[in-house]
């Protein structure tokens, strides 16, 4: 890499935040057995009224690590990982990182055909999950290359009393894995660590591929993002740095979930890696998040504007004693000025002596790679770089710098970006691009303007996405699985405003000659949702459609539509607004137009069978 010349207006305007950091040389494992060494009796994790040191942990990867080489999972391995926020997924997470293989993170909650793909497109011949998903995983097995399913249960990491009560409570409700399933149980696949006699852990390079998260990139198509030790250790460092409040021992409540960049990089590693304690939330509701917050006398909080937004409707907080807190951070959506000031006055009524500090980010520099410095804002900022971060803002697609204050697209460059897209040289190419600075930017496709001072002001976003909740949504992978019903012949779908989610998704629907806009067609085709999309990308409502409007080339005018529901939206009531969502009635049918499309879908696979025998 050649000198670095890229501008950087910021540097003067730190106060004592540091502008350069030396990081960690090393695997993630290592960084986080460093700290068990150093702080062995210091707690790592909570889970559900359960604490669990430096040195339990350290001796769980361990186990866990030995137990992977035993079942053949070697170094460079994808290993496909589908867990919540729970003491199995850390042991996980670090063990494959010790013995070299990659992690393939994915949201459990995904549909079957999502997680087959996930499964396929990395290679993965291992998989961990829950038992509570093994249904899902087992529709799909026999379309994959899994050798190894590991199936750990919520139960296993509970203590009694908790454990007697998840059993009288979310355990009867999860069906029964069968005795006959070719599957590894926790239990048994951690006891196969004995029959390993040799220390599992493999020499691995910082900058080797170590996980791989996935993101809609820059055209909004499923991409896998290959992410470095480097770029994990990075973060980790850039994040005390930027916090210098922080100590070791220090508490973070890690809601975001660990197959998200936010959740894995800022509240799991970034804790781990410098002796914090994570508390770690497998499910979220606003009301355990509050609880956990005040009961824990957390420290630090980290999450998406929809989150704050459910802390601030939610009942009995009165008197809640926030004055544990040092930092409030976020990220993964544009959090509104509004929003930010009401937040500020309860953290403000609550004793707390911060406010809420706004950073921005992407899965291709693992996540938050900006934020607002502790002692200076600026209203509608997302803040200024990490250190040994650089930003710019260029006319769009290219590297012409524009001059402060002029929108364009926000460029970003340092040790968290990504090595590159898996199996897509061609994105990556449009993505990754090293300028006449020396740098290596990541075009984001997001649209922003940066003062005079360094300070970053997030305005749009250049590709078409939803964020719902945190997540991202692209309409075109829903669009692509819409119009592959036998009875859609158009669709277009939307990120429709929502005073809680940020954004709901809803679809228009044209439909095929012969079929007819019923609640049948209506039924079937949101039936078809809830088995090829996410939980959290279902359409809150299908809209049929005679015909959807059309730009002057012929494309679907996706935002006439978008227009269309703001004016409805401003003419309904709040009562009206918050009906707008299947009712629970609704839901149960819809659940029984699934079980009726299972039936059909393997109806027609076994007159496919029929018809390739002769």
């Amino acid at each position: 890499m050649g000198e670095i010349t890229a501008k950087t207006p910021w540097k003067d305007h730190l106060g004592e935040l540091p502008f350069t950091l030396d990081y960690f040389d090393g695997t993630m494992y290592r960084a986080v057995k460093r700290m068990a060494e150093q702080y062995p009796e210091y707690i790592a994790f909570d889970f559900e009224g359960a604490t669990t040191t430096y040195s339990k942990m350290l001796e769980g990867i361990d186990r866990c690590a030995k137990a992977f080489r035993m079942i053949g999972v070697s170094k460079g391995d994808h290993v496909t990982v589908a867990l919540p926020n729970c003491p199995q997924a850390v042991y996980v997470f670090y063990a494959l990182n010790c013995i070299g293989a990659i992690g393939n993170m994915i949201h459990p909650l995904s549909a079957e055909k999502e997680i087959e793909f996930y499964i396929n497109f990395s290679d993965s011949r291992t998989v961990v999950t829950l038992d509570q998903f093994y249904g899902k995983f087992a529709a799909i097995r026999s379309e994959t290359k899994v050798n190894n399913l590991i199936l750990a249960s919520i139960k296993d990491a509970l203590k009694q009393p908790k454990k007697a009560g998840y059993m009288l409570t979310i355990g009867r409700k999860i069906p029964k894995v069968p005795k006959d399933a070719p599957v590894l149980l926790w239990h048994d696949f951690m006891n196969l660590a004995k029959l390993c006699k040799y220390d599992p852990e493999v020499p691995m390079d910082q900058n080797e591929t170590a996980v791989i998260l996935y993101s809609g990139g820059t055209t909004g198509t499923t991409k896998g993002i290959e992410l470095t030790n480097r770029n994990f250790n990075a973060l980790g460092g850039q994040i005390v740095g930027v916090n210098q409040m922080f100590k070791p021992g220090d508490k973070m409540l890690a809601a975001m979930p660990i197959f998200h960049g936010f959740g894995l990089g800022v509240c799991i590693h970034s804790m781990l890696c410098n002796g914090g304690r994570c508390i770690l939330v497998p499910q979220f509701t606003p009301k355990k998040y509050a609880d956990l917050m005040v009961n824990k006398k957390c420290n630090f909080v980290a999450g998406v504007p929809t989150l704050y937004e459910a802390l601030l409707r939610l009942e009995g907080m009165e008197k809640a004693d926030l004055s544990n807190l040092k930092g409030v951070f976020s990220g993964g959506d544009s959090l509104s000025i509004e929003l930010k000031k009401k937040l500020d006055k309860f953290l403000y009524e609550h004793n707390a002596k911060i406010q809420v500090r706004e950073g921005y980010g992407t899965t291709e520099t693992v996540t938050a790679c900006c934020l607002t410095p502790p002692s200076m804002s600026k209203e509608g900022s997302i803040g200024v770089p990490f250190p040994d971060t650089y930003i710019k803002i260029v006319k769009p697609g290219t590297d012409e710098e524009l001059p402060y204050g002029e929108e364009g697209e926000i460029l970003l460059a340092g040790p968290t970006v990504m090595k590159c897209y898996m199996n897509n040289p061609e994105e990556t190419a449009a993505t990754l691009r090293t300028h006449a600075d020396g740098l290596t930017w990541v075009y984001t496709g997001d649209l922003g303007i940066m003062d005079d001072e360094g300070f970053v002001f997030f305005r749009g976003r250049a590709k078409r996405m939803i964020v719902s909740s945190g997540y991202n949504i692209y309409p075109a992978q829903m669009e692509n699985i819409l119009d592959a019903n036998k009875m859609v012949s158009m669709s277009c779908v939307i990120g429709v405003p929502d005073s809680y989610r940020m954004q709901k998704v809803k679809a228009f629907i044209v439909l095929k000659p012969g079929y007819e806009p019923t609640e049948e067609t209506w039924l079937k085709l949101m039936a078809y949702c809830k088995k090829h999309i996410a939980r959290y990308a279902m359409p809150y409502n299908i809209e049929f459609r005679e015909d959807l409007p059309k730009t002057l080339v012929g494309k679907v005018a996706y935002r006439k539509l978008e227009e269309e529901e703001l004016a409805k939206l401003a003419t309904m009531t709040e009562e009206e607004k918050s009906h707008q969502d299947a009712s629970a009635e609704k839901k149960a049918l819809i659940d029984e137009a699934v079980k009726e499309l299972e039936i059909e879908e393997a109806a027609e696979a076994a007159k496919n069978v029929e018809f390739d025998k002769k």
